[in-house]
């Protein structure tokens, strides 16, 4: 149901255009400033409850999305979504990352992460898709009684997971006369911004292709297509390559930009700039997520990689409206 959110609203539920897009936006904030409140719930209490939790509210999210009547109910369903997303954004890295050092293969977490990315962005298109199909086929109600199962399923899945121990390191750490207990910050940051920077470009760029107008709905969604592929064939060339810091973060956010200006001198190599742009994505954001995670440590996991993912929604919504100041300037 990803794409079906404003046509539900819009047409099934009679709602003003601009109050959804309004209230999404809103809801899009309030997950930006639960981050890091949530991470800290996730390192306090444990990444599986957290997941958990949000997995729970999430399904509740769907209920209001589905049941829930007037402007109450949207606020409230965009408001529970945001929430369920919070507590799972940054849990699941961290607990992979744990998991993978308490069975001896920290190793194996880019590979795993890479993998699990590419898996997850093609399974998302391939739902938005479905759920297109079952909306078409038997009504808006069955499409959300399947959003409402996949959620579930979700839950169920946190539920069966296991929190795993303390990080060997980490416990080495603590008996040294001086162990490291808390994340050097600037260092963090300096790892998270490049891919911040290079997936506001791809964002700003995709929104340029879908918006600029003389595209039809079929060239759109072709388009949305190849930048998807493009975003999880970098995730899963990222299983194969040895792990990276901060100077091939910067590498590729540069390469990035070097990309992005070609294309606003050039219109004419604009899809590809973006393909290539999404490629440079997917590919950084396992790198990405095994270099905060190492950085991290055990009581900070959590919240390191929900503030990347913040920044992340910090700057693609800083330069989408950049772009969109930019489409309305051209076109008045």
């Amino acid at each position: 149901m990803d794409g079906l959110y404003l046509l539900w609203w819009v047409q099934e539920k009679q709602m003003s255009p601009a109050l959804v897009a309004a209230t999404m936006a809103a809801g899009d904030l309030l997950l930006m400033a639960l981050e890091i409140p949530t991470g800290w719930f996730a390192d306090r209490f444990g990444n599986r409850r957290s997941l958990i939790l949000g997995s729970l509210i999430q399904v509740a999210g769907m209920i209001c999305c589905w049941l829930a009547d007037g402007i109450p109910g949207l606020f409230l369903a965009c408001a529970l979504v945001a929430v369920g997303d919070a507590f799972r954004s940054g849990a699941d890295q961290a607990l992979l990352y744990r998991s993978c050092v308490a069975l001896g293969h920290e190793g194996d977490f880019q590979r795993i992460e890479a993998r699990s990315r590419a898996i997850q962005v093609i399974a998302l298109a391939g739902l938005i898709v479905g759920g297109g199909a079952i909306v078409t086929t038997w009504g808006f109600a069955a499409g959300w009684a399947a959003e409402t199962l996949l959620c579930t399923i979700g839950g169920a899945i946190a539920y069966a997971m296991v929190e795993p121990p303390a990080c060997g390191s980490e416990e080495k750490d603590d008996v040294s006369p001086a162990p490291r207990t808390r994340i050097p910050w600037r260092i963090a940051a300096l790892v998270i911004l490049p891919l911040a920077f290079l997936d506001a470009m791809t964002a700003a760029g995709s929104f340029v292709l879908q918006t600029s107008g003389g595209s039809s709905p079929g060239q759109v969604t072709v388009l949305v297509a190849l930048i998807t592929l493009a975003d999880a064939a970098g995730s899963a060339l990222a299983t194969r390559l040895p792990g990276a810091g901060l100077r091939a973060q910067v590498a590729l956010a540069v390469a990035g930009a070097i990309v992005a200006g070609v294309a606003v001198a050039a219109p004419a190599i604009l899809i590809p700039s973006i393909v290539a742009l999404a490629f440079a994505t997917g590919l950084s954001h396992p790198l990405r997520a095994a270099a905060i995670q190492r950085l991290a440590t055990d009581d900070m996991r959590a919240r390191a990689a929900s503030a990347a993912s913040a920044c992340d929604m910090a700057l693609s919504t800083l330069f989408l409206l950049l772009a969109g100041s930019l489409l309305a300037g051209r076109n008045s």
